[in-house]
């Protein structure tokens, strides 16, 4: 399959000719504000299995629908909660996915692997945003990479990922947020964060109160509820280990690796970049004091690694506040949840 690659400088019409595409059961990666997304049309079988097969995805993760009016939802959703449509007047549009019951025999199964819940959510991006409206149908869209991988925030990672497996994609630039939206249950009295994401915790909670995060990893026969809760997700080639210590700690596991043979990389902070005495190559993905930075850069970063001849990664954990918690989620699925700290260094 011959990938189109359209820049939005070419036009407008390149708008109508990607919509057409949609339309016809086709697939096509564009930005959103969070990621790039891999869209077809929610409502078409054969559309939304391409997207499984071009990413490789497994075919009990749900995907996320993408809208450009709330009015859409009609169509498919059965109701939406008051606190949802506060959060929508508040959130919306932007990087916040709703968990919502849906009216049966409207989307294609395989866009909620046969539960009785959708994610929606509406994109703030102009393009993504544009695409949508004019497209006029609900639009399935994970992230536009091989399953497993770290998420695309340029065209360029679209390309490394999936060319040749899907029809069109839609150079916007860079993602905005760099990491996907949040994913709140709705359907519950105390609605539930599934995965953290653009917005956080405390904004959620200004709006509508107690929130809940779910703290269970669905068991193997279960079909998870939300992208990211199940599977191993954003994961570099290299292993990665999350390194939880001060400089010299930081060098001892540097040293270790470097013992053994491995070639050793590490993504972390300008800060603590600054304090690493070990000559290795450092991959800086801002300031502490930016984490929203920190956030836009860590996938772009990730990706890095798999363009050098790097075998072992060493990754800087950051707090959980605001758009933190969203960040360590990502670093925590990419290790494995594999740490290094005072109790568990890495093996000689």
């Amino acid at each position: 399959m011959e990938t189109k690659l359209w820049n939005i400088d070419q036009g407008k019409e390149i708008y109508q000719e990607a919509a057409e595409l949609l339309r016809s059961g086709e697939t096509v990666a564009f930005p959103t504000e969070t990621v790039y997304g891999l869209g077809a049309d929610a409502t078409n079988p054969d559309a939304v299995k391409q997207i499984y097969e071009a990413k490789g995805r497994p075919s009990d993760n749900p995907l996320i629908v993408h809208i450009a009016d709330a009015k859409q939802m009609q169509e498919f959703i059965a109701e939406v909660p008051e606190k949802a449509e506060e959060l929508m007047e508040a959130f919306w549009p932007g990087p916040l996915t709703l968990i919502l019951p849906i009216k049966p025999g409207v989307l294609a199964e395989s866009v909620t692997a046969g539960l009785k819940t959708v994610g929606v959510r509406m994109p703030v991006h102009p393009v993504g945003l544009e695409l949508l409206r004019i497209t006029n149908r609900p639009i399935a869209a994970p992230s536009a990479n091989r399953s497993g991988r770290p998420s695309p925030t340029t065209a360029r990672h679209v390309e490394e990922d999936l060319s040749g497996r899907i029809s069109a994609i839609i150079d916007g630039g860079s993602t905005g947020v760099g990491l996907e939206s949040t994913v709140l249950d709705v359907t519950s009295d105390i609605p539930v964060i599934l995965r953290p994401g653009g917005v956080s915790t405390v904004q959620i909670e200004e709006v509508i109160g107690e929130v809940r995060s779910a703290r269970n990893i669905p068991k193997k026969e279960e079909v998870p509820k939300a992208p990211g809760m199940k599977y191993t997700h954003y994961a570099p080639l290299a292993p990665v280990y999350l390194v939880e210590g001060e400089a010299a700690f930081w060098d001892k596991q540097i040293k270790r690796g470097l013992d053994r043979g491995e070639k050793v990389g590490l993504l972390l902070s300008d800060e603590l970049a600054a304090e690493i005495r070990e000559p290795v190559m450092k991959i800086k993905i801002g300031s502490r004091a930016q984490m929203d930075e920190i956030a836009r850069r860590l996938y772009d970063g990730l990706r890095l690694f798999d363009h050098t001849d790097t075998t072992l990664i060493l990754a800087e954990t950051f707090s959980k506040d605001g758009i933190g918690d969203a960040v360590m989620n990502r670093l925590e699925k990419a290790a494995g949840n594999k740490y290094l700290n005072e109790t568990s260094e890495l093996p000689r």
